[in-house]
């Protein structure tokens, strides 16, 4: 299995056939487990919370929605590596579910933007089963709340469950929740789907490919992610290098330090002048002239 550390996590190198197959073949062992869809928000909300960092870990895949963690999987050696993007691989599992006969469960969003997604659903994939769609409240549930809606998850059937409802708290509702939902796999998906309801405008896929596309969006939504993208992009940066820089220089000395010992001889040996005298012989031959 090939992944690599980006700062708080380890993130899979992946691309959107891949993860689809890893899910599936959980649900096909009987397995439940959650994914975590990740971009630079996310590495940086664990690098400031071990807590969650730890949530992150324990997913069963992690894939690099953004294009900076593409970039830094590359940047360890994983060439395969590409970007999975929450939205796009939302309708690649409900593609698969569609054909596999599975249900799936929507959590999250509004009622409105989840009888949108479901229509536009719909159309895409006729054979596919919504099995529940819940809109919660966007407060702290209560316990009964939280029962409630576990119990209607779980009565319905749903073997893929997308949920809707913003990072971290995604994560962290899907950690709490994966024990409790047995033989589903959860999808922490953002505003997929507001996206493909067209509530929310997604970025241009030029800007997507650049990497900009959380310039956009803040163009778009300035008040709600000002804080997210000016304080924690450049912080992924310095951290980002910081990481990639510890991996490179350690491995540059070790290669010259084998290479030194390869070759038996002291490094600053090529500065001195071949056949050179010894200069404890010399001073003896000196001194033995002296005597003379």
């Amino acid at each position: 299995m090939s992944r690599a550390r980006v700062i708080s996590f380890e993130v899979d190198a992946l691309d959107y056939g891949r993860a689809v197959d890893r899910v599936l073949n959980r649900l096909d062992a009987g397995q439940s487990g959650y994914v975590c869809v990740a971009n630079v928000h996310m590495v940086m909300e664990a690098h400031d919370d071990p807590a969650f960092a730890r949530v992150v870990q324990n997913a069963s895949v992690v894939t690099s929605d953004g294009m900076p963690l593409v970039w830094m999987l590359k940047a360890q050696g994983l060439t395969d590596a590409e970007r999975v993007y929450g939205p796009t691989l939302t309708l690649e599992l409900c593609r698969a579910a569609a054909d596999h006969g599975l249900p799936i469960g929507l959590y999250g969003g509004t009622e409105e933007s989840l009888e949108s997604f479901k229509a536009v659903l719909a159309d895409q994939f006729p054979a596919l089963r919504v099995a529940c769609a819940i809109s919660p409240p966007f407060r702290p549930l209560t316990p009964e709340e939280d029962a409630e809606y576990t119990q209607r998850l779980r009565a319905s059937g749903a073997r893929i469950i997308f949920v809707g409802i913003g990072c971290p708290r995604q994560e962290k509702w899907m950690a709490a929740h994966t024990g409790q939902l047995p033989g589903a796999m959860l999808l922490g998906v953002g505003a997929a789907f507001d996206f493909h309801s067209g509530r929310v405008r997604q970025a241009p896929a030029l800007l997507q490919r650049a990497g900009l596309e959380w310039a956009f969006r803040l163009a778009m939504e300035p008040r709600r992610l000002w804080r997210r993208y000016v304080i924690h992009n450049p912080r992924f940066v310095l951290l980002a290098g910081r990481q990639l820089l510890g991996q490179w220089w350690p491995a540059k000395r070790t290669g010259t330090e084998s290479g030194t010992a390869r070759s038996g001889r002291h490094p600053r040996s090529a500065d001195r002048v071949p056949n050179a005298p010894d200069r404890k012989h010399s001073a003896r031959i000196l001194q033995g002239k002296s005597h003379e």
